[in-house]
């Protein structure tokens, strides 16, 4: 498993998308490093809200620019080409008419080079937007307006629930059916605070109609509605396994929700907007979730969205057949989501949260300032103004708001902090958390003073104009990752078009811009910001202040306030009700537990292996060099960008400065040179680039001792601006001094806070580093970089800072002489051919400066931490339990089948008995084929030891599966669907380089595909031995609660070894 290490600082600006022009949701932002492949539905924390204080989404990391006053003198308006508008198919007005379709408008969007069609359903009044153009990779969703009337959690509980069966495919979970046997590239679904999407994508036409209609159906036409046992299931129900025993709550979203609460960061979300608390849940009846959906869930009520490049009349003859079926209803008016009234004054609130004892409490206070920003609609430019207001304010370390808020050293880190404007009104937030009980009145004093400040100064040239870069960066790369760019445009789109504005609007970002950079041109950027910053966030009385107090107590009185109601629920019972909730029980649980027939199975729509590409997809690659050292060249088309990655070997560092590596990254992005302060340096970056990031990755090499591990300096800039990219690598690189102490202990607090908080929200992957460092040298050196030995190193520095800043500073200057260096350096670039051409004059220039060979000599690592259970104690509602061994260390040798009996174990084995029938929020397996230890793990589980339970019975699982061919089938189909994910261009060239590090040939991908397309039963039974080994000498992690943990080594004496985190 290649690793990189989480916390490592990269240049926010390297993976900016501009707030307005978003192209991720903030509701599921989790889905980029969702914990599992099973884990399927990342839904907003405030997915059932109350009256909102505040209406608001999870937020996305903001990104870049800084400044103090100044004309816009440097800017232009560019002039932008107009280019002809390319043909596209056509829906004539006849054919939308026999289809039962009337167009509404029509444009050419030239920002995305599509076709967009607005048609309208004349029966029902179902708006679906048609866009066409030339990608591959097909987008399909349905959008609902889902208002939540109290805080049970129904949107949310609907959207898990209508997934498990429809009309015409009456199974358990159709969704899982696809998980195993589709070649989809998004499949999924999420809730925000008013509205529920159903979006599918694949770059397969047959695959992607497939996803479709089990979309369609199982939206309009759910077997939830009529079964009692899938909203049970998926949202609460008592559980009860012997009458002697104590009640218990259990449900998917039961626990999910317990889990996103565990997080401090997201119960001040919650309060913010008076949002749904999972105690809240058990108070929803099945008769008000039926309602709920009879009453949203109908195409009146729908907003459907196409993209890509199949047939636009085909889309239409697909929706017709559903829609006819239905009449027209009032949904569409009972659904309507209105503005709220801003405040008349302030509001203060001030709760308590759940905190561990460890530590001085004082010092873990948290405040946020919120406020909503209008009452009415605002105008195009005015929204593009305010997301360009909060990226300078906010975006990187060199913004002055946040710049101001780290350096007071009043807090650890921002919390909760940018622009929201994906709800009917925007809102703006900013605070801290890590703040002492005294400085929290300095910390809201501070915030309002440097607003003022920053309405009576404005902002410096260069801040500005470095936003401005990034931001038109941002909008040509249209670099959404492994998430579909067609999703992103209706995510975007959806914003408006949900509250019944114009769905073009948010797409047409050039005349805007271009407008809002003429007014800064023209009239100076402080005429165009201070004006923002005094009427929507000085002059505005609807500001909610937010106070968040440790409470050490909250947990455990949390537990003993549900455990007293499902008490006071048992003495309510009769011997006969008692019998009866444990025979209830007992059904769910089998219902759960037994497969589908093979008759009920077949109805999913699903691929054949003949449709399924017999060689995977070549990347263009060029092996060659420059003045000695390899560069690998991929020539691919970019639209004149160039992405650049430099590589340099780890090997001559020594073991103690290993877990110095990630600060080292942070300072060479965030200390100065001696010729520019940090904030001219983040600025130039800004200015002439999209980016640059560095960060460390570790991997085991299959065959080898030696882990494969690797400081990797990351760019993109636009091809002319090749030249800047190579000169300010070399600038962070060789120039950065490591002087400024104040700054590098802002960096091991913000550092602390991270790790905190990824231990709470992401124990999971806390767990696995742990289990990963006790199994091989790569696993331990990653997890001294970010899992728990790092926190336990950031705790120990954070002290030292004060006593040995020169010991600190000069080992940071060692860990750079130990890097830097041509021998071992790989050179690899993506871009057209001409301009990989054009660049190798700055590529020679970049690399005659750095030394020939990295100071000391090369360093044996063979590092793991001592093979034991370990329970790691956090304050939590839930917990997260892994288990995990090595099983080639049985003799086992790699073949491509490893893949597929991986992925059904997760979709069907864990899926059913962790998630399902244990209530767990996800549980899944992962074989990390470098190293051969393959781990088991769950997420948000109300569970400890009957999860490792059924971690243990795998093997027996396995020698015990009788699956036909038709299941087989699909299960290679899905994994050649991960196998084959869809990337673009800059990911076509990283992968490549991966393999190249790792070495892997294109000859051993061939072999693996055809291993793969070949699997049998026989496999799935061979490998049940070489899994065995991990129930016979694994290791343990879990973290967990310290009473989960308590009961667990009771039941089993000293099962866990306890550390605590928090």
């Amino acid at each position: 498993m290649l690793r990189t290490v989480s916390c490592s600082a990269s240049l926010s600006s390297s993976s900016l998308f501009f707030r307005f022009f978003r192209q991720l949701p903030r509701s599921y932002l989790s889905l980029s490093s969702s914990p599992g492949r099973n884990l399927r539905r990342i839904s907003s924390p405030s997915a059932a809200g109350r009256r909102l204080l505040l209406r608001r989404g999870l937020r996305i990391p903001s990104a870049a620019g800084r400044g103090v006053n100044g004309q816009f003198s440097r800017f232009s308006v560019r002039a932008v080409a107009t280019q002809p508008a390319p043909s596209y198919p056509d829906v004539g007005q006849d054919e939308a008419d026999k289809l039962g379709f009337e167009k509404v408008s029509e444009e050419f969007i030239s920002e995305c080079k599509s076709k967009a069609t607005l048609f309208r359903h004349k029966k029902t009044g179902c708006e679906v937007m048609s866009v066409s153009n030339e990608d591959e990779n097909k987008v399909f969703g349905i959008v609902l307006r889902t208002p939540p009337k109290d805080s049970t959690g129904i949107p949310h509980i609907l959207e898990h629930s209508v997934l498990c069966g429809s009309r015409k495919y009456p199974l358990k979970e159709p969704f899982v059916e696809l998980l195993k046997g589709s070649l989809h590239t998004f499949l999924n679904a999420f809730t925000y605070p008013d509205r529920t999407c159903y979006p599918v994508a694949s770059t397969n036409t047959k695959d992607f109609y497939n996803l479709v209609d089990v979309y369609l159906d199982a939206v309009f036409f759910p077997k939830c509605v009529d079964d009692v046992h899938t909203f049970q299931q998926e949202g609460w129900h008592y559980e009860l396994n012997d009458p002697s025993e104590d009640i218990s709550y259990k449900g998917v979203v039961f626990n999910e929700m317990k889990g996103v609460y565990s997080q401090p960061d997201n119960i001040l979300g919650r309060i913010a907007q008076q949002a749904s608390d999972p105690k809240d849940i058990p108070k929803l009846t099945f008769e008000e979730f039926k309602d709920f959906h009879r009453k949203y869930y109908h195409p009146s009520n729908a907003r459907i969205w196409f993209y890509g490049d199949d047939d636009p009349v085909h889309r239409l003859r697909v929706l017709s057949e559903y829609l006819d079926m239905f009449e027209a209803s009032p949904s569409r008016d009972s659904s309507k989501i209105e503005f709220q009234k801003l405040f008349s004054e302030p509001v203060r609130i001030v709760e308590k949260y759940p905190a561990g004892r460890d530590g001085d409490l004082k010092k873990k206070n948290m405040l946020c300032v919120n406020w909503l920003l209008s009452e009415k609609p605002l105008d195009l430019q005015t929204q593009l103004a305010l997301g360009f207001l909060d990226h300078l304010m906010l975006g990187t370390p060199a913004s002055p708001l946040r710049k101001i808020l780290l350096e007071s050293g009043l807090g650890e880190a921002l919390v909760s902090s940018g622009m929201s404007d994906e709800l009917l009104q925007p809102q703006f937030s900013v605070g801290m958390k890590g703040v002492s009980e005294e400085n929290v009145p300095k910390v809201e004093e501070l915030i309002m003073n440097t607003l003022k400040k920053l309405a009576e100064e404005g902002f410096d040239n260069d801040a500005v104009e470095a936003s401005m870069n990034t931001i038109e960066f941002s909008l040509r790369e249209n670099n959404t990752g492994s998430f579909p760019r067609g999703l992103s445009l209706m995510l975007q789109s959806i914003a408006k078009w949900i509250y019944d504005m114009d769905p073009f609007e948010p797409l047409k970002y050039t005349e805007p811009l271009k407008a809002l950079k003429a007014r800064i041109a023209e009239e100076g950027s402080k005429a165009v910001f201070s004006p923002l910053i005094e009427q929507y966030i000085l002059n505005n009385s609807h500001r909610v202040t937010i106070e968040m107090q440790p409470d050490p107590e909250k947990a455990s009185q949390e537990e003993a306030e549900e455990k007293n109601i499902l008490e006071k629920v048992k003495a309510s019972m009769t011997e006969e009700d008692l019998a009866e909730l444990a025979r209830a029980t007992e059904e769910l649980r089998l219902k759960q537990e037994t497969p589908d027939p093979p008759e009920a199975l077949r109805c999913v729509p699903s691929l054949n292996l003949s449709d399924i590409p017999k060689e995977p997809t070549y990347v263009p690659t060029e092996v060659g060099d420059i003045n000695g050292v390899k560069v690998l060249r991929h020539d691919l088309f970019t639209n004149d960008i160039v992405y650049a990655e430099v590589v340099f070997d780890m090997g001559s560092l020594k073991h103690e400065l290993l877990p110095l590596v990630p600060l080292f990254c942070q300072s060479l992005l965030e200390m100065g040179t001696k010729d520019l302060t940090f904030v001219q340096l983040n600025q130039l970056i800004g200015r002439k680039t999209g980016g640059i990031s560095v960060y460390p990755l570790t991997s085991s090499v299959r065959g080898k001792d030696e882990p494969c591990s690797k400081f990797v300096v990351r760019g993109k800039s636009m091809a002319g601006r090749a030249e800047d990219l190579f000169n300010l690598m070399n600038c962070l690189l060789q120039e950065v001094q490591f002087t400024d102490q104040q700054r590098f202990k802002q960096f091991v607090s913000q550092s602390i806070a991270r790790m905190e908080n990824r231990l709470r929200g992401s124990g999971h992957g806390v767990a696995a580093a742990r289990m990963d460092a006790m199994l091989n040298v790569a696993g331990w050196m990653s997890e001294q970089m970010g899992g728990l030995s790092y926190l336990e190193f950031l705790h120990t520095l954070e002290k030292k800072v004060d006593e040995d800043w020169e010991g600190i500073s000069s080992s940071l200057e060692e860990i750079r002489r130990s890097l830097l260096a041509r021998n071992g350096c790989i050179v690899n670039m993506t871009a057209d051919g001409k301009s990989l051409t054009n660049i190798e004059k700055s590529v020679e220039k970049f690399l005659d400066l750095l030394p020939e060979n990295p100071s000391g000599g090369l360093v044996t690592w063979d590092g793991r931490l001592p093979l034991r259970n370990e329970a790691i104690v956090i304050p939590t509602q839930v917990n997260y339990v892994g288990k995990a061994g090595n099983i080639y260390s049985t003799g086992y040798e790699l073949d491509g089948s490893a893949y597929v009996i991986s992925k059904q174990i997760s979709n069907t084995w864990l899926w059913d008995r962790v998630r399902v029938s244990g209530g767990a929020y996800g549980g899944f397996c992962d074989f990390d084929s470098h190293s051969g230890v393959f781990s088991f793990l769950s997420y948000r589980d109300p569970n400890l030891l009957k999860t490792l339970d059924i971690y243990d019975g795998t093997g027996d699982f396995l020698r015990g599966l009788d699956v036909d061919q038709e299941t087989l089938t699909k299960a290679i189909i899905g994994t050649i669907g991960d196998v084959d994910s869809y990337q673009l261009p800059d990911a076509k060239g990283y992968s490549s380089l991966m393999r190249h590090l790792l070495g892997v040939t294109d000859e051993e991908r061939q072999r693996k595909r055809e291993e793969i397309l070949t699997t049998s039963l026989k496999d799935f039974k061979d490998f049940a031995e070489a899994i065995d080994v991990v129930r016979d000498r694994g290791v343990a992690v879990a973290v967990a609660s310290a009473e989960d943990i308590d009961a667990a080594n009771n039941a089993r004496s000293n099962f866990f070894e306890v550390k605590k985190a928090l």
